[in-house]
């Protein structure tokens, strides 16, 4: 189990371009990665209770044999105290072999106590290297979008026909200044018609007072 994440590890940042190519989904096969190693890591864990689980009830029963070797004993020298040697006997001869069977649990439970620590490490490791993952999913989806965004731009530009589209800007702007050129010359021409306008009236104006001043003197003359 310990080996998918050396996999895992090695397989992603390669994965992840080719993924592009055969159109799958970084996103999700990323999110996909993270559950199979999360679930790879409840796996772990349920390994490491059950041994740990072993661990404690061997040397409980570790604890429970040297108890009753020190209790045969004890009871040994209680029956020869009252004169039973027979009795004294099949004591001792059950503390032979419980003290036999001590022995080997006592191996056992070294051997899977070891097996437990052993575990517990791995474990420990893998959950690092789950949460280093989880930091790099988030900056491995970002890149995965980004460059599929930067792909499909690409491919948007590709498909543009660039010079044409210049092209054809330019004409607009040429159109524009000569629509601007219009209306300034119309301007012009409109206030250039009425300053004549103004200029004829003030004449017509002048006329008129001329007239009149002529009439008074006429007038003037005649009386």
């Amino acid at each position: 189990m310990f080996e998918f994440f050396k996999r895992i590890k090695t397989v992603v940042s390669s994965e992840l371009y080719s993924m592009l190519e055969k159109a799958e989904d970084p996103e999700k096969m990323l999110d996909q990665f993270v559950r199979e190693m999360g679930n790879e890591i409840k796996d772990v864990e349920t390994a490491t209770a059950k041994m740990i689980a072993e661990e404690k009830l061997f040397n409980k029963k570790v604890i429970d044999a040297k108890e009753l070797v020190e209790k045969r004993e004890q009871q040994a020298l209680k029956a020869l105290e009252s004169g039973n040697e027979e009795l004294a006997r099949r004591a001792l001869e059950d503390k032979v072999r419980v003290a036999k069977e001590l022995e080997q649990l006592e191996q056992l439970h070294r051997n899977i106590a070891l097996q437990a620590e052993d575990l517990k490490d791995k474990l420990k490791h893998m959950k690092s290297e789950f949460r280093e993952m989880e930091l790099k999913r988030e900056t491995l989806k970002a890149k995965a979008g980004a460059a599929k965004a930067k792909t499909q731009m690409n491919r948007s530009l590709s498909s543009i026909n660039n010079v044409g589209a210049k092209q054809g800007f330019e004409r607009m702007e040429k159109k524009v200044m000569q629509f601007e050129a219009e209306a300034e010359a119309s301007e012009d021409l409109r206030m250039a018609n009425q300053s004549l306008d103004k200029e004829l009236e003030g004449l017509d104006k002048e006329n008129s007072i001329d007239l009149e001043l002529a009439r008074l003197k006429d007038k003037l003359k005649s009386e």
